[in-house]
């Protein structure tokens, strides 16, 4: 594998992993960048609120990236969110009902990534900041976990990060002053 291409993935969500395990599939080397401490994505609740609700105004504020609450359900049934190669219609995870609720799809994902070898390329903790083109290829700059920065070449970038971890608010729509005092969204409501 040392002529194949390096190739480096943001995100390691469902997209993100999808895209791992076809990229290890054509023997390429590959490196997931995940900012938080496990895989998911989405699919990783967190009970946390932010101070601000959706407003944002805050620029210090923790972000909290879950954007789902604790008693969802999918709305697609557990056919419909298998993959191609890897089933979610024979695995319950305790629960056999025909639409999971968020644990079950987080340990199918989990189960998913560990059976393909994704997990094992995978960099926790590593929030990337800035992504250059340069000399034919790519450079990567990410934040550790002890807030270092730190640079890497790749030959090719995918970005399978969370475009909906930051809700956006419109400001500018006739009446919304309105409710600016009791305006919340979905991240917010436990």
């Amino acid at each position: 594998m040392k002529d194949s291409l390096n190739v480096a993935v943001i995100g390691a969500g469902i997209s993100g992993l999808l895209t791992g395990r076809e990229l290890l599939r054509e023997n390429l080397r590959v490196t997931v960048f995940e900012k938080s401490e496990q895989i998911g994505g989405t699919w990783v609740y967190d009970d946390r609120v932010e101070v601000d609700g959706c407003l944002h105004l805050d620029p210090n504020r923790s972000i909290v990236h879950s954007s789902i609450y604790k008693s969802l359900r999918t709305n697609l049934p557990r056919p419909l969110m298998s993959f191609s190669d890897f089933s979610f219609e024979d695995k319950s995870y305790g629960d056999p009902r025909l639409f999971p609720g968020h644990e079950e799809v987080l340990k199918f994902v989990q189960d998913f990534a560990n059976e393909f070898g994704v997990s094992e390329v995978i960099r926790f903790n590593s929030e990337v900041v800035r992504v250059e083109s340069q000399g034919g290829g790519f450079v990567v700059e990410w934040r550790t976990a002890e807030g270092g920065l730190v640079e890497e070449g790749f030959d090719a970038v995918v970005v399978c990060n969370g475009h909906h971890t930051e809700p956006q608010v419109a400001s500018d729509v006739p009446g919304t002053f309105l409710f600016r005092l009791g305006l919340t969204c979905v991240f917010n409501v436990v």
